[in-house]
């Protein structure tokens, strides 16, 4: 279910203090691409477009003493930041002790107060930092081996650092205190280890996210938003749409051509070649929230909407309305309503409804008409989404007391577990074959009842005859992310939404 958001006037200021944005076009977001203490071999910073990842070369004799010598990829940044990266060593290289990862540098002297998510040659993770300029370099070893996932936050005076195997959520390795004067360098680094050897790494799926401050409401001011495209086979993830406006929920029609998501209390068609947003006409129903989706036919979509009741109340309702546009037709006789689901043969809906002081799983005919109950378990059960089958419907639930994904029958007999683990999994989507799921997992420190705005959650995918789960994508997100049926039609890729307080090119 989903709450509408309003889009305020002033917007949280992007935190990115370089104005020079992507000033040679091969550095991609990166404005300054630079050798630090005079290496003897020059590095290089190359941006691919098409992968949109980034290529760093560079020699170096090291970083650690009292000075260091490493290539650069970098931009000026103030306050809190998370850098996040997938990387990995091109060729066997040289030297074991060759180091890439993500740095947070004072300056760009040899001898810099920094701190960095280092990957060696030989496998070994680990946090390195030098409190005092020209001083010696310390370390905090990761209990991860090889790891090609790092993070590395700044927060307040704290760096931490995180790391994971790809597909396995991150651990945090590493906490210091490090108080940065401002602004500092951020970025990507590499170093050979070796005067006279230049070594290259592959970084991919590199965002930089500013999380909310502690007092940010995400309703109350929303965040910029990366509309983004993911290969469930790969995990490569690609960019193809950023605004500093709010947007959420995407749908992928069914001819693989456009994807739909709302923004501001409207639906709009967002082209996969021109990539310019397209209103879709909803007449009056102009509150619309981040529950909609189109039928299996791909030809009406189901919107949830705030609107008033006829005893002056205001809820969620459930509307259908063509993919063309229109006038909404109401479907649910009561509100709250949040869409989620259509049957296969385009005849009912199921949804997620308080009733009697409880949020739980109903059905409707698509045309309208009597609602009926499918589950009846004490606790919020939410997100119902018919199999492509027909079979079942799967549908999150609290009721083993955290929120995990649970499936029944379409008239609610049979719920059985399906997800499990120590996270709490929202809104599972069934791969147009049938045969794997998508949902969003919320740490267990949010409550279980709850999927929050603005928190580092993971991707998730899981195979339908299985219990094992792989991490797909480390996401700063939650509420509106993948809300919704998100498979591109050869399930191949699924769309969801990140989210930033910062500049959401990254």
């Amino acid at each position: 279910m989903a709450r509408f958001i309003l889009i305020p006037a002033c917007f949280v200021m992007i935190m990115i203090l370089t104005a020079a944005k992507g000033s040679s076009q091969n550095n991609g977001q990166f404005p300054l691409s630079t050798d630090i203490g005079s290496p003897q071999i020059k590095g290089a910073t190359n941006f691919d477009q098409v992968s949109q990842a980034y290529t760093l070369s560079g020699g170096g004799v090291n970083m650690w003493a009292n000075k260091d010598q490493f290539h650069f990829a970098s931009l000026k940044m103030n306050g809190n930041f998370i850098l996040t990266t997938f990387c990995h060593f091109e060729g066997r290289g040289v030297n074991p002790h060759r180091k890439m990862g993500l740095i947070v540098r004072e300056n760009s002297g040899a001898g810099s107060r920094y701190a960095d998510a280092a990957v060696h040659g030989d496998g070994l993770a680990s946090l390195q930092f030098r409190s005092v300029e020209n001083d010696l370099t310390g370390e905090i070893k990761a209990s991860v081996n090889m790891p090609d996932v790092i993070q590395l936050e700044r927060k307040g005076d704290t760096i931490i650092m995180r790391c994971a195997k790809s597909g396995y959520p991150l651990l945090e390795t590493g906490r210091i205190a490090l108080a940065f004067k401002t602004p500092v360098y951020a970025g990507l680094f590499i170093c050979s280890h070796d005067t006279g050897v230049v070594e290259k790494a592959i970084f991919h799926n590199f965002r930089i996210d500013v999380p909310a401050g502690d007092q940010i409401d995400g309703y109350q001011h929303p965040s910029a938003s990366r509309l983004e495209l993911l290969d469930v086979a790969t995990g490569n993830r690609k960019v193809i749409y950023t605004t500093t406006g709010h947007i959420e929920a995407p749908n992928w029609s069914h001819d693989g051509k456009f994807l739909i998501y709302n923004s501001g209390g409207l639906l709009y068609k967002f082209p996969l070649t021109s990539k310019i947003p397209e209103k879709i006409n909803t007449g009056e129903i102009v509150n619309i929230n981040n529950d909609h989706g189109l039928s299996f036919n791909g030809k009406m979509l189901a919107i949830s909407s705030t609107a008033k009741m006829a005893d002056g109340s205001s809820g969620s309702m459930v509307y259908t309305v063509p993919l063309s546009g229109g006038i909404p037709k109401a479907i649910t006789p009561k509100a709250p309503s949040y869409w989620h689901g259509w049957s296969p043969d385009g005849k009912r809906l199921v949804y997620c409804a308080e009733r009697n002081v409880d949020y739980d799983v109903w059905g409707i005919p698509s045309g309208g008409g009597e609602e009926v109950q499918l589950t009846k378990s004490k606790g919020l059960d939410d997100g119902p989404e018919y199999s492509t089958d027909g079979r079942w419907i799967y549908f999150n639930s609290v009721r083993s007391g955290m929120m995990k994904i649970w499936r029944m029958r379409p008239d609610g007999s049979s719920p059985e577990q399906v997800s499990f683990g120590p996270y709490h999994d929202w809104f599972a989507h069934l791969s147009p074959d049938g045969k794997q799921m998508v949902y969003v997992s919320y740490p267990a420190t949010v409550p279980a009842n709850s999927h929050p705005h603005n928190q580092r959650v993971l991707l998730q995918k899981q195979q339908i005859n299985s219990s094992e789960q792989k991490v797909l994508a480390y996401i700063y997100g939650g509420q509106g992310t993948m809300n919704v049926p998100s498979w591109s039609p050869d399930g191949k890729m699924v769309a969801f939404v990140s989210f930033t307080y910062g500049d959401p090119n990254f």
